[in-house]
């Protein structure tokens, strides 16, 4: 049992450790048509809640964040149904989305 254990935290140690030092640049699309996300289009999700969240869709990518107003509380401004998606957020790319 302790053999196992040993192997079981040897295995853990150089998995973790393979994270260190890995810093990337969250702020560039790494996909197949590479930028940076500024460039990308935004629209806007509103959630069965009817909270706004920022969405892009980059053809096999697609990036979500919830919608914070300066104070960091959600925005619920009800700028679509519950469930939809407005605005150009397939217009960033010229990948087509497979699904």
């Amino acid at each position: 049992m302790t053999i196992v254990k040993g192997l079981l935290l040897a295995t853990v140690t150089l998995s973790l450790s393979a994270c260190v030092g890995s810093k990337q640049n969250k702020t560039v699309d790494r996909g197949l048509d590479a930028k940076p996300l500024t460039e990308l289009k935004a629209g806007i999700w509103t959630d069965p809640n009817g909270c706004d969240h920022w969405i892009i869709d980059d053809g096999i990518e697609g990036y979500l964040s919830q919608r914070l107003d300066r104070y960091g509380k959600p925005v619920c401004s009800g700028a679509g149904e519950p469930g939809t998606a407005v605005g150009g957020f397939k217009s960033g790319s010229g990948i087509g989305d497979p699904v």
